[in-house]
């Protein structure tokens, strides 16, 4: 195990000593900032601490990064229609809605229409945005909200080409990322691929197999959101993970990002007002943490929440303070911002973890640094 630990987070980096320890197929990274300052930066097991891997929904975190910085620009407004940007939006009942409610998991637009050819989301996505501005939405927009897992990638990408000429990966790429060194990547070039870990199966317990076969079927729609995709659902290099070189190539903007943990930490540090360099105004970034989605998600079948693009803490998922923002991803990954405490944090396990969604691992590592920046004052 790799090991920079500041001595007053020193509960924290021991609390992911033990995880390593009590379980042999478990690795992982973890990075966290606290002031700017690195105070954890540790990995063990398969995951060195400069690895990169897939991190799945995290990848919506740092688009919500991007639009934080169009919003102080200018180029979006949240209030404005989604129409003004992107005529076409409008056609079926959606000209009226606004940006905020397309960002919140309000549109009613969590699946393309039909099976869609991987290459239509993963490349250029505006065919896959084409066909999202044709259809209707599968409820009334502003009565429900529902986890758009692979849409809201295409609908925020097709915003950004709208109201700036161009992609969402390149402004990540030009104006957030590449000016920080940071390792997280909206579209990994091949030259880094030496670094690359590929995503692991998840390895459940007898007993977790059992809970997972008991597990009542799902939803239709869901079976449809996480159905849509004319691809394998194995991880291998047909699938539709990172794995594929086709999907960490584009950097799509839900569930394309490759990233270390420490590359994580680095860009939520620099979403902090006490950034020597910060990506947007603290007034961005609390717009767009304030909440929005909150109870029943209509995908998903159970308690969330959300800003905007942004997940907010939540009983589920208790990860910061009120104020809080970020992501967690289907592998069991975790990483946000919490004002309150100047925290940046960054996690990252391997294989991904049972259930799916933020490892537990997660919420004690983040609470137990929240314990100590509290204590600190």
């Amino acid at each position: 195990m790799t090991h920079v630990s500041d001595a007053r987070f020193a509960p924290v980096a021991e609390l992911f000593r033990a995880y390593l320890d009590d379980d042999p197929a478990f690795s992982g990274q973890l990075s966290i900032r606290w002031r700017g300052e690195t105070v954890v930066d540790v990995a063990g097991g398969r995951l060195a601490a400069d690895a990169l891997t897939g991190v799945y929904s995290i990848s919506k975190g740092l688009s919500a990064i991007v639009v934080a910085r169009l919003l102080d620009s200018g180029a979006i407004r949240l209030d404005a229609r989604v129409a003004d940007y992107w005529a076409e939006f409008a056609a079926h009942g959606k000209e009226e809605i606004t940006v905020r409610q397309l960002l919140a998991h309000q549109a009613g637009l969590p699946v393309l229409d039909g099976r869609v050819p991987l290459a239509e989301v993963f490349g250029d996505s505006a065919s896959a945005a084409a066909r999202l501005a044709r259809q209707a939405p599968l409820w009334r927009p502003g009565t429900a909200f529902g986890y758009h897992a692979l849409t809201i990638g295409v609908l925020v990408e097709e915003l950004v080409r709208r109201a700036t000429g161009r992609t969402l990966q390149r402004i990540f790429e030009d104006e957030v990322r590449a000016p920080r060194g940071a390792d997280a990547y909206l579209g990994l070039s091949a030259a880094l691929d030496a670094r690359y870990v590929p995503v692991g199966e998840m390895l459940p317990t007898a007993e977790q197999k059992a809970e997972l076969a008991t597990r009542p079927p799902r939803d239709v729609l869901a079976d449809t959101v996480f159905d849509n995709l004319d691809a394998p659902t194995d991880l291998g290099e047909a699938g539709s993970s990172t794995n594929n070189p086709l999907v960490r190539r584009s950097g799509q903007g839900a569930i394309g990002a490759v990233a270390s943990a420490r590359g994580l930490a680095a860009l939520y540090a620099d979403t902090l007002a006490t950034s020597a360099s910060p990506i947007a105004s603290p007034e961005a970034f609390a717009s767009m943490a304030q909440q929005h989605s909150w109870g029943i998600d209509r995908v998903l079948g159970g308690q969330n929440a959300f800003g905007v693009l942004f997940m907010v803490p939540q009983p589920r998922l208790p990860f910061g303070g009120i104020h809080a923002y970020g992501h967690d991803g289907a592998g069991g990954a975790l990483a946000f911002a919490d004002p309150e405490t100047q925290l940046a944090f960054g996690y990252i396990p391997h294989p991904m973890q049972y259930p799916g969604g933020a490892d537990y691992r997660s919420v004690a590592l983040a609470r137990a640094a929240r314990a100590c920046a509290l204590a600190l004052g």
